[in-house]
């Protein structure tokens, strides 16, 4: 039995889908984690500007952020971060191990405390990385114990959507409430595949495409979530 946990709010700062006018919308992902005080910003979206002013309009100080988690090095995950950085000097910044060397450097001269993960791992208290998984395009998601389930939020998911739950499943053994974030599917349909993996609700967005969206949402019904920035779950 999971011990119960605080509230989680997740807001989608960032993300090429619309969801809250009063928002810009652009190519990339962005999320921010509330749990109680604790606040945890997984990826930076594509650029400093639509992050700031979406942040802004939203009351989400980058002062607050705790910690940052970044899925994979690409620049519409990453491309916020400078801004980030500027106003909250020697936050810790999770990324994988992989990530270029001159990445890092340039994140530690910004002032982040850079740390590199290679496994799976417990980052702050029920906020956890499936450590850096794929062959190809490494890529890291995040995992978080809630009342309810697990949450698990992807940044393209370019391991394979249903690779990283199944890892997940393995590494944690709890029931998977919610999966959110870019699922890279363009046509694919893992709907019954989400299904078979027990997965309660989803909240697919940025790269997951239209046609793998209208698939979920066939299947999971009111359980499907549409997600977009601005977005609160």
């Amino acid at each position: 039995m999971l011990e119960v946990k605080k509230k989680v709010t997740i807001t989608i700062i960032y993300d090429n889908n619309p969801c809250d006018n009063r928002l810009r919308t652009a190519w990339g992902f962005s999320c921010l984690i509330e749990k109680g005080e604790e606040k945890v910003l997984f990826d930076t979206g594509g650029d400093t500007a639509t992050l700031i002013e979406n942040m802004g309009i939203l009351k989400k100080e980058p002062e607050s952020i705790d910690l940052i988690v970044l899925s994979h090095p690409h620049a519409d995950h990453t491309g916020g971060l400078s801004a980030i950085l500027r106003q909250n000097k020697g936050v810790k910044l999770y990324l994988g191990a992989s990530f270029p060397e001159s990445f890092k450097v340039w994140a530690k001269e910004e002032g982040a405390d850079v740390i590199e993960v290679y496994k799976a791992e417990e980052i702050y208290k029920d906020f956890y990385t499936t450590g850096e998984l794929g062959r190809g395009i490494k890529e890291q998601s995040l995992v978080m114990k809630t009342e309810r389930g697990l949450i698990v939020i992807t940044g393209c998911a370019h391991p394979g959507i249903v690779s990283i739950l199944q890892e997940v499943r393995r590494e944690f053994n709890e029931k998977i409430y919610l999966v959110l974030g870019g699922f890279h599917l363009g046509e694919v349909d893992v709907s019954k595949d989400l299904r078979r993996l027990g997965v309660e609700r989803v909240a697919p967005c940025h790269c997951t495409g239209n046609k793998a969206i209208a698939f979920l949402e066939r299947e999971y019904g009111n359980d499907f979530i549409r997600n977009g920035v601005g977005r609160v779950i």
